[in-house]
């Protein structure tokens, strides 16, 4: 962040010594009282913008007509941050390179870049101001956060996720955690590009989609789970009928025909909840192609399973989970969570019958994020679901930068839906799965 120059340590119109984030304020103050709303209303988008970016000129050489350039072009972006957007988050906001935002009161604010955590000069003047900037964003989405609701899940207008505490459960003022997702999302070239996965994986994850195969993807928090769950998205035929059911929502398709639900807390007489569970149970009543749900994470998982056994084949979800192995047991887990009582082994025949394929996206240390298995569901063998893997990532060390390095390679296994696959008209080379290592 640029130091003031002393321009900005001149005596103001008001005759008090006016620091930058001082002037910033009164400009803004002044800026709201000269608006004219009735007339303002009429204008739009960068019409608007530019109106306002006049009278902030004016106002900043009213002012303090000693600031620089730089300052002066500083102070009026600023400014109108602060009045059309996020204020001092946009700066971070439109910086390609930051992956996540993480904010611990008013001045303590880190990002991710590269897969690096490094603290940020960017600060809000008192939490009195970060409030302000998070109620501005959970109301352009229908939320709230109070002290009767001090936790909130959101989205901003790129479809970046945001979770929020605030006081009395924050002890040091309201706590942001921000998962950015640019307009313009990682591609499957992308992915490739950064060695997430294989061509040789990318093409049999095409044909299960294609083939309308079940499929899972599990991962840590931030290990790419939702970018992988657009990836794979976008090998959706065209003309399928596709519901997504998010908390908030940030899956981004391109097909044309999609409908995007997302669930409601409750307002604040503790009434008009809708969760999970209720968008699933009546989307299957909007003849759905394919269900997709953002996470699995409580009682919507037993109705996923059911719509997947049901004829809703080709469906997608992801879940937080360790392994393939530990997303079976998660998904027990969060059905048993939801109150429903069904023997062990009827939930695990429910699982092996819905679910044809897991995806398991790990990050690794330092930060590069990697498919690490895709793994098929064969069947239930008395208690024990019978899993096969496809392909691996084995990790061979860490280098001089602390990041994690390893290889790719084919377990020599032909998965058993190989039949489905050619069914739906998809033929992969007959020495895809063969044994070795990929490059």
């Amino acid at each position: 962040m640029a130091v003031p120059s002393q321009a900005m340590q001149q005596r103001g119109a008001d005759g008090g010594n006016t620091s930058f984030e001082d002037l910033k304020t009164l400009i803004h103050g002044k800026l709201v009282e000269k608006l004219d709303l009735s007339r303002l209303g009429d204008l739009e988008g960068e019409t608007l913008r530019r109106e306002i970016r006049l009278v902030v000129e004016h106002l900043c050489d009213s002012e303090n007509p000693l600031l620089n350039r730089s300052e002066r072009e500083r102070l009026i972006e600023e400014v109108l941050d602060e009045t059309f957007g996020f204020g001092p988050l946009e700066l971070l906001l439109k910086d390609n390179e930051v992956s996540d935002i993480m904010i611990n009161g008013p001045k303590h604010i880190f990002v991710e870049k590269k897969g690096r955590l490094g603290r940020s000069d960017v600060v809000f003047r008192d939490n009195e101001h970060l409030m302000q900037i998070l109620d501005r964003i959970v109301s352009k989405v229908g939320r709230r956060v109070d002290e009767t609701s001090p936790m909130v899940d959101a989205r901003l207008p790129d479809g970046s996720r945001l979770n929020a505490v605030i006081p009395p459960l924050a002890l040091d003022g309201a706590s942001l955690s921000i998962r950015k997702f640019g307009s313009n999302p990682l591609a499957l070239e992308d992915l490739l590009k950064f060695g997430a996965f294989t061509p040789e994986m990318v093409m049999l994850l095409e044909g299960a989609i294609k083939a309308r195969l079940n499929t899972i993807i599990s991962g840590g928090t931030g290990s790419g789970k939702t970018t992988m769950l657009n990836t794979l998205s976008s090998f959706i035929q065209n003309d399928h009928r596709v519901i997504t059911i998010e908390d908030a929502a940030e899956l981004q398709l391109q097909q044309e025909h999609v409908l995007r639900l997302e669930t409601r807390p409750a307002n604040i007489e503790g009434k008009g909840r809708v969760s999970a569970t209720d968008l699933v149970r009546n989307a299957l009543r909007m003849r759905p192609d394919r269900i997709i749900i953002g996470e699995c994470r409580g009682g919507e998982t037993l109705d996923m399973l059911q719509a997947m056994n049901t004829g809703h084949e080709g469906s997608l979800t992801t879940i937080h989970a360790n392994s393939p192995r530990d997303a079976c047991s998660r998904i027990e887990t969060m059905i048993m969570m939801g109150g429903v009582e069904m023997p062990i082994k009827a939930l695990r025949s429910q699982f092996a019958s819905a679910v044809d394929l897991i995806i398991q996206s790990n990050r690794l240390q330092g930060g590069p994020r990697k498919v690490t298995h895709v793994t098929e569901v064969l069947n239930l063998e008395q208690d024990t679901v019978i899993m096969q893997d496809i392909f691996l990532f084995v990790q061979d060390g860490i280098d001089e930068d602390g990041r994690a390095f390893g290889h790719f390679e084919a377990t020599g296994v032909r998965p058993t839906f190989m039949d489905r696959l050619e069914q739906a008209g998809v033929r992969l080379p007959a020495n895809l799965f063969a044994a070795r290592r990929l490059d």
